[in-house]
């Protein structure tokens, strides 16, 4: 059964740093699943809020592909949502594609509840509903938000969180998110090429 966590304990839970610090014995760092270079997994027919299905082949001419796993019920998937669009605004340019994906089954994360947040939000980019959560479980993904940025191979060049400050813009430190970004298209590493996510759990049907 599901169990959706207050939205105040959740926060409380992320500011003491107890929230989802899973330390893998093999993949990643903090990722079960994936580590950098690993080739990130293919997903095709994902319904979006806008009606259409959508695979990863979809970007085969992108320069980059930044898979961002939120919800709508989460405050800190909340909290980040300006500067994803920002991002997303930014780097459209230069051939850089978002992508958000909910793998979430909780009635406030549904698609028509979905379909609400992306109108509201404008989002520019597909929002896509992992109904069978099989592509969060393939890309390892426990919390919200989580990112991956795909190299021009789909190879994981990028993976974990978007900053270091969820609950305060103004002072972030480091932004690993547009720090990956901006290296990967020079044809650098990042400076750090993974990064502990934290948000709200991702709550997985066993």
């Amino acid at each position: 059964m599901l169990k959706q966590i207050h939205p105040v304990a959740v926060v409380a839970l992320a500011m003491a740093g107890l929230l989802f610090d899973a330390r893998p014995a093999c993949a990643g760092k903090f990722n079960k699943v994936l580590s950098a270079g690993d080739s990130g997994p293919d997903f095709k027919n994902l319904v979006g809020t806008d009606d259409k299905p959508h695979s990863l082949a979809d970007w085969k001419d992108a320069k980059l592909v930044v898979l961002i796993f939120t919800c709508n019920h989460c405050p800190i998937a909340a909290a980040y949502e300006d500067r994803i669009l920002a991002l997303a605004k930014q780097f459209e340019e230069r051939g850089v594609r978002f992508v958000a994906v909910s793998s979430s089954r909780l009635e406030a994360d549904g698609f028509a509840e979905m379909k609400k947040r992306a109108a509201e939000k404008k989002y520019p980019f597909p929002y896509l509903h992992d109904a069978t959560q099989k592509v969060g479980l393939s890309y390892g993904a426990r919390v919200t938000p989580e990112v991956f940025v795909l190299k021009a191979d789909r190879t994981v060049g990028y993976l974990g969180a978007i900053d270091d400050n969820w609950n305060d813009e103004t002072a972030v430190g480091r932004p690993h998110l547009r720090e990956a970004i901006e290296a990967l298209l020079d044809g650098k590493e990042p400076p750090r090429m993974e990064t502990r996510p934290v948000g709200c759990g991702i709550q997985y049907e066993e």
